[in-house]
């Protein structure tokens, strides 16, 4: 008897079949939960024994609570303190007169330049074959250039090898 596929529920025949996080599934029903990216066994992280590409691999997050009562009782005494602090006194004092002063000539600007950002590089972690046109052939250890982020799954970039532009999924690289 063979298994049904933990994807699809159709059968799954020994030639077809892998076998992860304690299912059965065709090797192309074995995709990330939220992209659908296929993925393999170097390429898969479980999660609830669902199978996630590095992108969309669920993590626990910590969130902050700001504006607690509390806080919000600080922040306001802290400003009331520092305004009393800030305000110009009400008590005059007699002073003597200072000598007068020359006054000395402002020095000139000192011309700045804006210098751009670094653009960030990624490095493909795994070799890959392009699926549609718009797509970029890379292997291991390219290096991409231009990245823009398309969506939660995919990049736009260059290929520094070969000057190829195009789509290259998210988890196969990392930014360096």
């Amino acid at each position: 008897m063979n298994p049904p596929c933990a994807r699809c529920k159709k059968t799954v025949y020994p030639m077809e079949k892998l076998n992860c996080l304690d299912k059965i599934w065709h090797k192309a029903c074995f995709t990330c939960e939220e992209c659908n990216l296929k993925l393999t066994m170097q390429t898969y992280k479980g999660y609830n024994k669902l199978p996630y590409c590095k992108v969309h691999y669920p993590t626990t997050k910590f969130t902050a609570v700001a504006d607690t009562p509390e806080n919000l009782r600080l922040k306001k005494q802290q400003k009331a303190q520092s305004s009393v602090i800030n305000q110009p006194s009400s008590i005059r004092t007699t002073a003597l007169p200072s000598p007068p002063r020359t006054p000395s000539p402002e020095p000139a600007p000192i011309p700045t330049r804006s210098v751009p950002p670094p653009q960030p590089r990624y490095r493909a972690l795994y070799d890959y074959d392009a699926t549609d046109s718009d797509e970029v052939t890379f292997i291991e250890g390219d290096t991409f250039i231009n990245i823009e982020v398309v969506d939660a799954g995919w990049l736009s970039g260059t290929n520094e090898r070969n000057g190829q532009e195009g789509m290259l999924p998210a988890n196969y690289v990392e930014q360096i």
